[in-house]
């Protein structure tokens, strides 16, 4: 079962504060998102087209990578009191089938008067290589 939300409110929210979590990237996950979005590109899902190409094997969706920072905000940082704003994304290098990734989160800036939190986001997989980036700002509700 996966973790309660947390219940950040503006006050309890520091600059440079973060949070975190891993997981591995299974074949379901990768069907269950080209199924869900219809993104049904051979590079995802055909492992002889996949490769032809210059990675040699299957990339995983970077807006299935992409997707986790949702996770990341309604759960963690800051969590149930959490509403996403915005969000950009900087795809650096390809995701693939078993690779264990951490999705991270810091806040960068904190505005009381607006009760907008900016997060920097990033995911890294099991070798420290950051495969996103960007940056998310979020509504602080309570």
């Amino acid at each position: 079962m996966d973790k309660e939300s947390t219940e950040y409110t503006l006050n309890d929210l520091e600059v440079g504060q973060k949070s975190s979590f891993s997981l591995k990237i299974a074949e379901s996950m990768v069907s269950d998102f080209a199924n869900l979005s219809g993104d049904n590109n051979p590079l995802h899902m055909n492992e002889e087209y996949a490769k032809t190409t210059k990675f040699g094997k299957r990339v995983c969706h970077g807006m299935l990578l992409a997707s986790f920072f949702s996770k990341l905000v309604g759960m963690y940082l800051p969590g149930k009191n959490s509403l996403y704003f915005s969000q950009t994304l900087n795809f650096t290098l390809p995701c693939f089938v078993g690779d264990q990734i951490t999705i991270e989160g810091q806040i960068l800036d904190k505005s009381m008067a607006s009760r907008i939190v900016t997060l920097k986001t990033t995911i890294h997989n099991q070798n420290g290589q950051c495969l996103v980036d960007g940056t998310a700002k979020v509504m602080v509700l309570k």
